[in-house]
C-alpha cells in the first residue's frame, strides 16, 4: 500500500511540474520582458555589447516583444497579415539595433543573423519535408 501511495505521489508531482512549466510562458518563450532579456543576453555574448548598448537593445527588444504579443492577440486568425506585420517589426528592430553598433559589431551581427536564418531554414526543411 505504501508503494502505491508513493507511486501516485510521484505521478502527481511529475504532472504538476509539467503543467507548471507550460504555464510559465506558453509556447512563445515567456513574457515580453523575459524574451527581451534573453535576446539581449544572447546579443551581448555574440557582440560584446557595452552597458549602454545593452540598455538600448533591451528596450528595443521589449518594444518588439510587446508588439508581437499584441499582434498575436489581435490577429483573429489572419496568419498572413500577422506574419507580414511581424516581418516588418523584425526589420524595424534590426535597423534600430544596427544603428547602435560599431563597425565590427555590425559585421558580427550580420553574420549572426545569416547563421540564424540558415538554422531556421534547416529546421523548416527538416520538419516540413513530409508534408
Amino acid at each position: 500500500m505504501k508503494k502505491l501511495l508513493i507511486i501516485c505521489g510521484l505521478l502527481f508531482s511529475v504532472i504538476t511540474f509539467a503543467q507548471a512549466q507550460q504555464g510559465q510562458g506558453g509556447r512563445r518563450g515567456g513574457t515580453p520582458e523575459e524574451r527581451a532579456k534573453r535576446n539581449t543576453e544572447m546579443l551581448t555574448k555574440k557582440l560584446s555589447l557595452t552597458a549602454d548598448q545593452q540598455t538600448k537593445v533591451s528596450a528595443i527588444y521589449l518594444e518588439q516583444a510587446e508588439g508581437m504579443k499584441k499582434l498575436r492577440e489581435d490577429a483573429a486568425g489572419d496568419r498572413d497579415a500577422m506574419r507580414a506585420a511581424m516581418v516588418k517589426s523584425n526589420e524595424e528592430s534590426d535597423t534600430k539595433i544596427n544603428a547602435l553598433l560599431n563597425d565590427d559589431q555590425k559585421k558580427a551581427y550580420t553574420t549572426w543573423k545569416e547563421e540564424r536564418k540558415e538554422a531556421m531554414k534547416k529546421r523548416q526543411d527538416g520538419n516540413g519535408g513530409g508534408q
